[in-house]
């Protein structure tokens, strides 16, 4: 596929994500809410920490929600919280991010991959039933780019076998499956509040949500160096709590999470119908959102076909458009992982999108100006049209 080689004569700078432009509006009371903790003297736990978890437990419709130190340590405390142990097999999508699979080899288990439904980018639930072995112990459902997986059909299947589902939810609270939320539908969900996420803080933070007591007693046990009471031990845990200064933040940016979500939709609202008007259908494949999904579109990921991907993605860079690759290398094919003996060809769907995906800005602040810009440009890049110029 060709590519416009002509500079643009207007150049604006978009930037993938802008964290700063997100806070300005609601700086002040981040900065309140903030000395509030300063002058508490509480740092680790307390009751700011208590509230939020409160806040999520309602937001995510469950009983209980245990804060932790980030999305990648509530991964592993949920499979450790549900037994996990060598020799065991979780089934995971590879078309994710490095925690979900490093949670697992973590404890000595073995991830075992399955294929991506390739409209939606999540795990095909279709493909879960020959994977499960006698070791098989758990499922990790990752709801990619903002978008849940098939919890029905996913929920469906761990019954029959009696398995553990693990919502991966880092990249999508909010969203819901079948007017269900995320991190609502399992034994377990995992989120991340880094500070990319639609929810983010000023730091690493996470969170684990549950309705079952037993779990969530286990979960903060474990979360605590296994301690209750001080200094005695019941079992072997890890240092891993939100401190309150997160809490704090994410209290208080949590009461704009609906309205970010919905500036989210918004503009990719916007970028479908810029680029089906751009006549861009032989280039470029738009995401998929479930008829059955409340996507929260954490990423508007593309597919560019045609092997210029790349090629592409640097030329937007030179005329000021930033993208992403969320993920150019899926994980079975990730040297760390080569003993698994995951092949190339065998997950086709996983491996063919990651040599097309292409993620633009979606962020809420985002205007409908910047938006025209990047769509203009892509068209120019791919149709050799004149490139997009500001009225005015």
């Amino acid at each position: 596929m060709p590519l416009n080689q002509q500079e643009s004569t207007t150049t604006m700078q978009i930037p993938l994500l802008d964290v700063s432009r997100s806070n300005s509006p609601i700086q002040q009371e981040i900065l309140d809410a903030i000395s509030s903790v300063a002058d508490s003297g509480r740092f680790i736990g307390g009751e700011v920490c208590h509230k939020f978890e409160k806040e999520i437990a309602a937001y995510c419709t469950t009983e209980f929600a245990i804060g932790c130190a980030s999305g990648s340590d509530a991964l592993i405390l949920a499979l450790m919280a549900i037994g996990i142990q060598p020799g065991d097999e979780v089934i995971v999508p590879s078309f994710t991010f490095f925690a979900t699979i490093s949670a697992i080899t973590r404890l000595g288990a073995t991830p075992v991959f399955v294929d991506i439904e390739p409209g939606t980018f999540n795990i095909n639930p279709e493909l879960i039933e020959s994977k499960i072995t006698r070791r098989t112990k758990a499922v990790i459902p990752v709801h990619l780019f903002g978008q849940c997986a098939d919890m029905q059909r996913i929920n469906e299947i761990a019954v029959a076998h009696q398995l553990y589902v693990v919502e991966d939810a880092a990249q999508s609270i909010g969203s819901q499956f079948a007017g269900c939320a995320a991190g609502g539908m399992s034994h377990v969900g995992c989120f991340s509040f880094y500070p990319t996420k639609n929810l983010g803080g000023f730091g690493d933070g996470g969170m684990l949500t549950t309705s079952d007591p037993d779990l969530a007693a286990r979960l903060r046990l474990l979360a605590n160096h296994g301690m209750q009471p001080r200094y005695h031990h019941q079992i072997v845990g890890i240092n891993s709590r939100l401190d309150a200064v997160q809490a704090a933040v994410l209290s208080v940016k949590l009461q704009y999470l609906d309205e970010y979500n919905s500036h989210r939709a918004q503009n990719a609202k916007t970028y479908k119908r810029l680029i089906s008007a751009a006549g861009l259908q032989h280039s470029i494949i738009l995401p998929l959102q479930h008829q059955r999904c409340h996507h929260v579109w954490n990423q508007f990921t593309l597919r560019i076909v045609g092997g210029s991907r790349d090629e592409l993605r640097n030329m937007l860079d030179q005329r000021g458009v930033k993208t992403e690759i969320y993920y150019p290398i899926p994980m079975h094919l990730q040297p760390c992982f080569a003993h698994l003996n995951y092949g190339i060809g065998s997950l086709p769907e996983t491996e063919r999108a990651a040599k097309e995906v292409l993620s633009l800005p979606i962020f809420p602040e985002l205007s409908e100006q910047e938006i025209n810009y990047v769509v203009s440009t892509l068209t120019d890049l791919l149709l050799g049209q004149q490139p997009y110029r500001l009225a005015g």
